[in-house]
C-alpha cells in the first residue's frame, strides 16, 4: 500500500496532534520540534516547503543547549550497534543502507567502530552526518570515513553546531521524501559543477585537487565544455571572446523576432547581464564563481523547453579570470567588459616566464589590444548586472538560511609592511631595553582586531607574519606582515585605514622602531543598486523565505560591472561551515533549487 503523500494544505489544516503525527520521523525521536514549530506558525500556516524547513530549524537553533544535545544523542551511531541489531528507525535504516553502511568491509566496519569510540570519548555524543549527502543520493563509505576523521579534531562548540546542521539536512531529505519532491534543477547545476571539476591543471589533477588557472589546457577545456552546454541549453548565440570569456545570449521577444541590421542599435531591447568566473584558486572548490554561470544556464534551458521568450534578452558570461592566480591581472575577464583592461597586463610574465600576450596567441585568441577593447559593453544596451554566488562564509550557515541578499561588496585596502628593530640575545637583553619588531607587529594585530570589531561590517586581517632569519634565542630584529582592511563603504574603510596606520606609527615611536608600509591594492566598495536589490528580495520572499541582508566581504566580478551599470548579488549558503577556496566547499541540491527558483522569479518579474 502506498503511503499518502504529504502536502502543505494537509499540514496547514492539521491541529497540533495531527501536525506532529504528520511530521513523525523527520527529527529522530524529537516530537517537541514539530510542536514548537506549530505553535510559532502564522495564522495562514506555512507558505512553502522551504518555509516549513526553516521554521523547524529555527526551533532547534533557539532551543536550550541541553535540548540540542538530547536531539543529537537521539540519533544512532553510524554502522553502530543499532544497525547491527536492526533496531534503527525506518528512516535511519534507509539512509545508512543508501550510503552502503550495511555493506562495509570488515576493515571499514572496524575503522568506523574505532571512530565512533574516539568521537564519543571526545564529545560525549554520536557523530552525525547526513549520509545521503548534498545531492541526496548517498555519500560513499570513503567520504563518510574521511569526514568522520576530519571532524574528530573540531572544537566541541563548532562540532555541536555542525551536528545540528547535519540533522537539519537529514530532516530536509526526509521531508522531501514525505512530500515526494525532487530538486531536479538543483541536481542539474550540481551535476554540471561536478562534471566541470574534472578539468584540473597538472600537478593538482593527479592528487584529486581542483586548480584551473587562466588559459591552461584545463581552463580552455572548461571553457569549451561551458560553451557546449550553453548550446545544448538553447542559447541563440554562444562565443568565446578575445580574453576567453564564454558568452551565451538568449534573445528576448523583440530581439528574437528581428534580424540584424533591421534596426539601429539603440532601438534593440536591452538585455540583462549576468554570470561569474570559471577559473579557480589553487586547490579550490567547485562552486566559487561557477555557480553564477550554471544557475542562469539552467534557467535558459527551462525557458527554451517551455518555448518562452522574455521581454528582455539574457546574456550569461563565464568570466575567464577573476582570481589573479597566474598573473597580477585580477578581474581580467570582467575588466574587458567595462573597458578597464590594463594594456600592461599583456606584457606580464607568469612564474614560468610565459608572457600573457604569447599565452593568449597560443590559445588562439587575438592577443591585440584592439580586439580586447572591442569587448567593452555599452551600458545603454543593458538593464544591469546580477550575480549569484556561494557565500564563502559562515553567516547563512549559522542562521540556517539558504539564501541571502548582498547589500554591498566591501571596499578594500591591502598593504605589505615591515617593522625594524634590533636583533639581540634573548637571554642577556633586559625586557625594558629590547627593540622587538615581532612584539610591535603583535600589538598591531590586536589593535586591528579591536578596531575593526568595534564597527559593524568592518573587518581587518593580518594574514602574513614572518621573522626573517628568526631564531629561538634571538629577539626579532625584523618582522614582515600584511594588512587587509575592508568595509562596506569607502568612508568606513578609509577611517579604518587611517587609524591603523596611525597606531602603527605610534607603536613604533614608543618602542624605538622604524617601519615601511607599501600599499598593494585599493578597491572601492560596490553598493548594490536599490532597485535590483529589491528585485532579489521580492524573489526570495516569493519562495516563502525571510530576507536576510548582508555585505560581501569577498570581491566579485560584480565589483567591476558596478563601474559601468547597476548591479546586485544573491548569495547561496555553503555547507561545511561556509568554507570556500578549499576542497571542502560544498552546496546542497535543495539550496541550489531555491537559488534557481529565485533567479527564475527575478526573470519573470522583468
Amino acid at each position: 500500500m502506498t503511503a499518502t503523500r504529504l502536502t502543505l494544505s494537509l499540514l496547514n489544516a492539521a491541529d497540533t496532534d495531527g501536525f506532529v503525527a504528520l511530521l513523525d520521523g523527520v527529527y529522530e525521536h524529537s516530537p517537541w520540534i514539530a510542536e514548537r514549530a506549530f505553535a510559532a506558525r502564522s495564522a495562514d500556516g506555512f507558505a512553502s516547503l522551504a518555509a516549513l524547513k526553516l521554521a523547524l530549524a529555527d526551533v532547534v537553533r533557539n532551543a536550550a543547549i541541553d535540548e540540542q544535545l538530547a536531539l543529537i544523542r537521539a540519533h544512532p551511531e553510524l554502522a553502530g550497534k543499532a544497525m547491527v541489531s536492526k533496531t534503527l528507525t525506518a528512516e535511519s535504516t534507509n539512509e545508512q543502507s543508501k550510503a552502503g553502511l550495511t555493506d562495509c568491509t570488515p576493515e571499514e566496519f572496524a575503522r568506523l567502530q574505532q571512530l565512533n569510540a574516539d568521537y564519543n570519548a571526545r564529545f560525549g555524543w554520536p557523530f552525525i552526518l547526513a549520509v545521503r549527502g548534498p545531492r541526496g543520493g548517498g555519500l560513499s563509505r570513503t567520504q563518510i570515513i574521511e569526514t568522520f576523521a576530519r571532524r574528530l579534531n573540531a572544537h566541541p562548540d563548532i562540532e555541536r553546531a555542525e551536528c545540528l546542521r547535519n540533522i537539519h539536512r537529514i530532516a530536509e531529505i526526509r521531508l522531501n521524501d514525505k512530500f515526494g519532491v525532487t530538486s531536479a534543477l538543483g541536481n542539474q547545476v550540481w551535476d554540471w559543477a561536478e562534471s566541470l571539476a574534472r578539468f584540473s591543471d597538472p600537478g593538482y589533477a593527479e592528487q584529486g585537487q581542483l586548480t584551473t588557472l587562466y588559459l591552461t589546457d584545463a581552463h580552455r577545456a572548461a571553457a569549451g565544455q561551458l560553451a557546449d552546454w550553453m548550446r545544448e541549453c538553447g542559447f541563440d548565440e554562444v562565443t568565446i571572446d578575445a580574453v576567453g570569456n564564454v558568452v551565451g545570449v538568449y534573445h528576448g521577444k523583440d530581439e528574437h523576432a528581428g534580424r540584424p541590421g533591421e534596426a539601429a542599435a539603440h532601438e534593440w531591447p536591452r538585455r540583462l547581464l549576468t554570470g561569474s568566473h570559471y577559473d579557480t584558486v589553487r586547490n579550490g572548490g567547485k562552486y566559487d564563481g561557477r555557480l553564477g554561470i550554471l544557475v542562469p544556464m539552467v534557467c535558459v534551458r527551462e525557458l527554451r523547453r517551455q518555448g518562452r521568450r522574455l521581454k528582455h534578452g539574457l546574456e550569461v558570461v563565464g568570466f575567464s579570470e577573476e582570481e589573479g592566480q597566474r598573473y597580477k591581472a585580477t578581474f581580467l575577464g570582467s575588466s574587458a567588459l567595462v573597458g578597464r583592461f590594463d594594456p600592461a597586463w599583456l606584457d606580464q610574465a607568469d612564474a614560468d616566464g610565459v608572457v600573457l600576450r604569447d599565452l593568449m596567441r597560443d590559445a588562439g585568441l587575438p592577443a591585440t589590444l584592439d580586439a580586447i577593447q572591442a569587448l567593452k559593453r555599452d551600458p545603454a544596451r543593458y538593464l544591469g548586472f546580477v550575480e549569484v554566488h556561494i557565500e564563502q562564509g559562515p553567516v547563512l550557515n549559522e542562521l540556517d538560511l539558504p539564501l541571502g541578499i548582498v547589500t554591498s561588496i566591501n571596499g578594500s585596502i591591502r598593504y605589505v609592511g615591515e617593522v625594524r628593530g634590533l636583533a639581540s640575545h634573548a637571554g642577556t637583553t633586559p625586557m625594558g631595553r629590547r627593540r622587538d619588531a615581532a612584539a610591535a607587529v603583535a600589538e598591531l594585530v590586536l589593535y586591528v582586531e579591536d578596531r575593526a570589531g568595534a564597527v559593524p561590517e568592518v573587518v581587518g586581517t593580518v594574514g602574513q607574519l614572518q621573522v626573517p632569519n628568526g631564531s629561538i634565542n634571538v629577539i626579532p630584529g625584523r618582522c614582515r606582515f600584511s594588512l587587509d582592511l575592508r568595509a562596506t563603504t569607502d568612508a568606513a574603510r578609509d577611517a579604518l585605514d587611517a587609524d591603523v596606520r596611525a597606531r602603527l606609527a605610534e607603536i613604533c615611536e614608543r618602542r624605538g622602531l622604524s617601519f615601511t608600509l607599501e600599499r598593494t591594492e585599493a578597491a572601492a566598495a560596490a553598493p548594490s543598486d536599490a532597485a535590483w536589490q529589491s528585485r532579489w528580495e521580492a524573489a526570495v520572499t516569493a519562495l516563502g523565505l525571510p530576507v536576510h541582508r548582508m555585505p560581501s566581504g569577498a570581491g566579485h566580478d560584480a565589483m567591476k560591472l558596478h563601474q559601468a551599470m547597476p548591479q546586485a548579488m544573491l548569495f547561496q549558503r555553503g555547507l561545511n561551515l561556509g568554507i570556500s577556496h578549499n576542497p571542502l566547499e560544498a552546496i546542497s541540491n535543495d539550496d541550489t533549487e531555491l537559488c534557481v527558483q529565485a533567479f527564475q522569479a527575478l526573470l519573470d518579474a522583468l
